[in-house]
């Protein structure tokens, strides 16, 4: 199954509330991962840039072409105990 970013929120300085198409959902911090990240990350690090999040074909993107692949984000919130499963009706 492709795995798609449908929705995203800010809820803090570096953290996202992520909803994928699947129906799981979650909020991560990226603070941490972004104090040692690479070039292209560098600009994440201010909030403001930060909270300029948005969806490019259901991957969460910034403007200076920055992205996440939404499976490997959704499965690093999994291991990490953040994402929560939809309900089953």
């Amino acid at each position: 199954m492709l795995i798609k970013a449908k929705k995203l929120e800010v809820t803090g300085p570096h953290k996202l509330h992520v909803w994928f198409t699947d129906g799981s959902h979650g909020e991560r911090d990226f603070g941490d991962e972004l104090a040692h990240g690479a070039v292209m990350a560098e600009p994440l690090r201010d909030p403001a840039f930060f909270a300029q999040v948005f969806l490019d074909y259901g991957a969460p993107t910034w403007p200076n072409g920055y992205d996440m692949a939404p499976r490997a984000l959704q499965e690093d919130m999994a291991r990490e105990g953040l994402l929560h499963q939809p309900e089953s009706v």
